[in-house]
């Protein structure tokens, strides 16, 4: 992602490449998703790639989506594959959106797709600006694992990237695990409290399987 100024990141080269061309596998939960969201809402999809999880909101009766993501060759990709969702390439913040355009936004594996603290603040942030006071935020994103694999990445990446949890592919991704009181805080501080919480496993991009971590959040009115 870019910062909210638009500096480019130097992993986003690879959502313009090898990534562009990635199976996405980071599923919905159906029932959360329809216990939070009306059929009726306004959604936007934030990091939507190349619309997977837009077209499924669409084919499950969600009929004002929006998807949006920083990659230009995701958005081609999505454009190509569903050429009848609603899917914007947008570099930077802000959105071009009104404050509280939104009922509710999907943020789907995005956070472990950018490995630094002050993108991620800006993302929620933004997110918090978009959906509306008594709106919701899903999010779904990979906390830090216990398995030999990922633990041995998250020592063997650390000093290089500063943060206990970033590691990189032999493909050239850069991703992040974190520990749950952080993306637990990441929502709570761009304006959301937590109201509900489901853990389960979700296969990777490289064929394996993680544990996930799945919040929902509403958005609160405005401090006065």
């Amino acid at each position: 992602m870019t910062s909210p100024q638009g500096s480019p990141q130097g992993h986003l080269s690879f959502w313009e490449t090898t990534g562009s061309a990635k199976t996405f596998t980071h599923p919905l939960d159906p029932a959360l998703l329809e216990e939070y969201v009306p059929y009726g809402a306004r959604v936007l999809d934030y990091g939507c790639g190349y619309g997977r999880l837009t077209a499924e909101l669409a084919g499950r009766g969600y009929r004002s989506v929006r998807g949006v993501d920083v990659s230009a060759a995701l958005i081609a990709r999505g454009r190509r594959e569903h050429p009848e969702l609603d899917l914007l390439r947008w570099g930077g913040f802000p959105l071009p959106f009104e404050d509280g355009a939104f009922d509710a936004a999907l943020l789907f594996a995005v956070l472990t797709c950018v490995p630094g603290d002050a993108d991620q603040k800006a993302i929620a942030g933004e997110l918090g600006r978009l959906v509306r006071p008594g709106g919701v935020l899903y999010l779904s994103d990979v906390p830090l694992q216990d398995d030999a694999l990922n633990q041995g990445r998250y020592r063997r990446y650390a000093e290089r990237h500063g943060t206990y949890g970033v590691f990189e592919t032999p493909d050239g991704g850069v991703f992040r695990h974190h520990p749950p009181e952080l993306l637990r805080e990441t929502v709570r501080a761009a304006g959301f409290s937590l109201l509900a919480e489901r853990r389960g496993s979700v296969a990777t991009l490289d064929g394996r399987t993680a544990e996930r971590l799945q919040l929902v959040a509403r958005r609160e009115p405005a401090a006065a």
